[in-house]
């Protein structure tokens, strides 16, 4: 009987400090949910009204106030932006190096990921400090020009490619991945007669998808966004992105009410050319993140801890 008295008293005991616990969570997610809607909200607007303004006449763009539609309608901004042929091109050459860049800079990363993941390679030690040091020091702006000069580079397309094939940080994601695979999985795909590149591309390269999915998107917006490449070594503008046409057409100070693009003069200004172009240049980008967000948190997970 006292043992079973005293359960009960500590039961008691505890079912404050339980509800308590219990109010104090929901009190957490409440305010949490409040916060993050409220923070939601200041990324988003601005967003919105960029869209909103890009789907208004001209006219209604004089005013600094914040749009929640459109307050007269028009696709005369759009219809300007895609009736200048450099655009498409632009848009053209955006994509081609965007796609060609992230999948030649995975599988070339992953590429010396996977030997440096072998701690009986030779001279792995000499390639981590000449890597760490890559992170750490650069030649600087005019050395690096030089050398894409001498590499015949300037004012080719493959200056967008080359110089992105690889980089340390993604090598160390990637590798720290390769490391949590069984190394058991390879054993005994040697014991079945396949070679190296056998065990890489058919056994490594599937395993590790979410990390590469990752390390992908990280490239894809950095070759999607990248205009300064352009600005350095390219003076052709039939290799433009389409990002360095948006570069320009904010650089330029043409705010008059007749604005001129490729062969077409249309009523309209400076910034309703700049929001259009805009959402052109960002909308792919955000189209292809949902299809690689899966893979994000687990690939950055995984490749970034090492145990």
């Amino acid at each position: 009987m006292k043992v079973a008295n005293t359960e009960n008293i500590q039961i008691a005991v505890k079912s404050p400090k339980r509800s308590t616990k219990v109010k104090e969570n929901k009190l957490f997610n409440i305010v949490n949910i409040i916060f993050m809607s409220l923070f939601a909200l200041v990324i988003i607007f601005p967003i919105w009204d960029i869209v909103v303004a890009s789907f208004s006449s001209p006219d209604t763009l004089r005013s600094s106030r914040l749009r929640i539609w459109p307050e007269e309608f028009s696709l005369e901004n759009y219809k300007l932006v895609f009736n200048d042929p450099s655009i498409w091109n632009a848009f053209m050459i955006s994509i081609l190096k965007t796609v060609i860049g992230v999948v030649t800079h995975v599988f070339f990363t992953a590429m010396v990921a996977y030997a440096m993941s072998k701690k009986d390679l030779l001279g792995r030690n000499v390639y981590t400090a000449m890597g760490i040091g890559t992170m750490f020091f650069s030649g600087g702006m005019i050395p690096t020009y030089l050398l894409m000069k001498s590499l015949g580079l300037l004012d080719s397309f493959w200056v967008y490619i080359i110089p992105a094939l690889f980089s340390y940080y993604d090598m160390i994601i990637i590798m720290n991945f390769f490391r949590e695979i069984p190394s058991s999985l390879e054993e005994s795909a040697k014991m079945d007669g396949a070679g190296v590149w056998t065990i890489f591309m058919k056994i490594i390269i599937p395993l590790s998808m979410p990390v590469l999915a990752t390390i992908a998107l990280f490239n894809g917006v950095f070759q999607w966004n990248d205009y300064i490449t352009t600005k350095l070594y390219i003076s052709n503008e039939a290799l433009y992105p389409i990002q360095m046409k948006l570069y320009e057409i904010i650089v330029q100070q043409q705010a008059q009410t007749m604005q001129t693009v490729g062969s077409v003069v249309i009523p309209t200004s400076s910034e309703s050319i700049q929001l259009a172009t805009i959402v052109i240049a960002t909308v792919p980008i955000v189209l292809v993140y949902p299809f690689l967000q899966k893979y994000f948190i687990s690939g950055m997970m995984i490749g970034a801890v090492k145990e």
